[in-house]
């Protein structure tokens, strides 16, 4: 359980020396809890200081690294509800690849995990990982290989030694999680040896905890649940009961990231899209899907980005001039705020348009258009200087400057900040920028 800053201010050495960036011991201390900074930051800090901090402040959900190429946390959560503080690990999303599918399918599915990719607010939206299970069919070890190439996250699921064995001497540099049903004393040595992530499952909790106890004495930690229910009212239970016993009454033996499969329980693809969504939410770790489908898929992802971005901390867009299309001396210049949904909404717009244009991006700590001019962030002065900062005037000859139509109310004191430039009120809506630029004259 995360450690209150007094508890962590005990562990260092108190000299204030700044050497970890922050001006006080408790100033960093303080840093350390809300999770924005490391112990290791601080370089006097005694090695038993480390281990006892450490084994303190662990995550009640263990936190798991796996991958190589696109290298992914599992786990690592502190609290039940994102406004409580903010969540950590997005969960991972993934395709089922079973042996027995016709070669075309595989192929189908594998080159759309891999090109099935968005961006949003500058931020990559992609699957991360793939789930292969092993149907008796000899070709495990050949799929596990095709999967490999991508450098996405594996999933091995078979209970036969030989093919776990191959398969984990080939992919054991993404250290691909092992899921058996029959977790025999051959196959964890294998574990141990690889050294890789083991996924538990269970009919009830109580099956899935003896097996993590048996699995603990032979020294492994690594651990990912899943909870075989077959209806997903029991499933959706589970996941709730696992991350409250494990955050609120502190029960280690189910503080693990869960492993879901809606395929497993509908045989309805927009069903299991739903169930997906519900398992992104509340609160599993991994979503294998039966197939990737856009339509799905990107609304996961949106879901994903939405919960797992930080509360806290508004997403921003650098402060600077961007060039929509290729503008010239003649094309005119917009201007807004660095929140990045602001910024990559009126972007488009104005590349919609097809009419090239600068785009001005204000820093005003990631706030909104009428919020920054709310607060003083956003008006003709911060504007003005923002234009004389940037040299935008030596790009162009017109001197045309457009504002959000929401700021009106700063039209003329910017006209006197910028008298050699034309001020032309915009619309309020983004959405109404291509009608605008193709009607007014600039």
């Amino acid at each position: 359980m995360a450690l209150k800053p007094l508890d962590i201010f005990k562990f260092l050495p108190k000299t204030n020396c700044k050497e970890c960036g922050y001006p006080t011991c408790l100033a960093f201390a303080m840093q350390i809890a809300i999770g924005k900074a490391e112990l290791s930051q601080c370089p006097y800090v005694s090695e038993e200081a480390k281990k006892q901090l450490s084994a303190e402040s662990a995550p009640p959900i263990k936190t798991i690294s796996v991958g190589n190429k696109e290298k992914i946390n599992l786990g690592g959560e502190t609290v039940l509800y994102r406004h409580e503080k903010t969540f950590y690990n997005p969960t991972g999303i993934g395709v089922l690849i079973k042996e027995d599918m016709k070669d075309e399918e595989i192929e189908k599915e594998i080159k759309n995990i891999i090109e099935f990719k968005y961006e949003r607010v500058g931020v990559v939206l992609k699957g991360e990982f793939i789930g292969i299970q092993d149907t008796g069919k000899g070709r495990f070890v050949e799929i596990v290989n095709k999967c490999y190439q991508t450098g996405k996250n594996l999933i091995l699921i078979t209970d036969d030694y030989e093919n776990l064995k191959n398969s984990l001497k080939l992919s054991k540099d993404v250290r691909p999680i092992v899921f058996s049903q029959n977790i025999t004393d051959e196959i964890i040595q294998l574990i141990k040896e690889f050294n890789v992530p083991v996924v538990v499952s269970g009919k009830n909790l109580e099956e899935i905890i003896q097996k993590i106890q048996k699995l603990q004495n032979f020294g492994i930690s690594d651990i990912i649940l899943y909870p075989e229910n077959k209806k997903i009212a029991d499933l959706f239970k589970n996941l709730i009961f696992i991350r409250r016993g494990a955050i609120l009454k502190k029960i280690k033996e189910i503080g693990y990231p869960v492993l879901t499969i809606p395929a497993f329980l509908t045989d309805n693809y927009l069903e299991e899209g739903i169930y997906a969504g519900i398992f992104i939410a509340k609160y599993g770790s991994i979503v294998l899907l039966s197939k990737i489908n856009g339509e799905v898929l990107y609304p996961l992802l949106i879901e994903r980005l939405n919960i797992f971005t930080d509360p806290q901390r508004p997403m921003t867009t650098p402060e600077g001039v961007y060039e929509i299309g290729k503008p010239d001396e003649n094309s005119p210049v917009f201007i807004t705020t660095n929140f990045s949904l602001t910024y990559f909404i009126v972007a488009g717009e104005i590349e919609n348009s097809k009419i090239p244009a600068y785009l001005l991006i204000q820093d005003t700590e990631g706030l909104s258009v009428l919020t920054a001019w709310a607060a003083d962030k956003f008006n003709a002065e911060t504007i003005a200087a923002l234009v004389k900062k940037t040299k935008i005037g030596e790009k162009v000859n017109k001197k045309v400057l457009i504002i959000p139509g929401v700021v009106a109310q700063i039209y003329g004191e910017l006209e006197e900040e910028l008298p050699d430039w034309k001020i032309i009120l915009g619309p309020r809506e983004a959405a109404h920028i291509p009608v605008f630029l193709k009607s007014v004259e600039i």
